[in-house]
């Protein structure tokens, strides 16, 4: 938790599209307490992909499955100011952060 504090703004916001909804964090501490609460409770997932547009960065994510079927890709759009994450935005959708952070992905034929 400590590199992920340092790389976190000390007023960051991390929310799902609406940072006044119940449950969005307004700071760095809460943010990191978000964090280790979902580490306690398994809910974490794994990295699957990072990807670079500039200023911000796609992070994206398989949440855990208790059911052995792979669950669906989400992703967090991070933006970053002087090294600094700022804002952290949830997409339940993947595709949906690339689109918000205007990368353009080859389509499947």
């Amino acid at each position: 938790m400590d590199a992920v504090r340092e790389f976190l703004d000390p007023e960051v916001k991390w929310h799902g599209g609406d940072p006044s909804a119940p449950g969005a964090c307004h700071n760095r501490a809460q943010a990191i307490e978000f964090m280790r609460h979902a580490i306690g409770r398994g809910t974490l997932g794994e990295l699957v992909e990072i990807v670079g547009a500039g200023d911000r960065v796609v992070v994206i994510m398989r949440a855990a499955s208790s059911s052995g079927e792979p669950a669906a890709l989400s992703a967090n759009l991070t933006t970053f100011r002087d090294g600094k994450a700022i804002e952290m935005v949830h997409f339940p959708d993947s595709a949906d952060a690339l689109v918000a952070a205007g990368v353009e992905r080859p389509t499947s034929e």
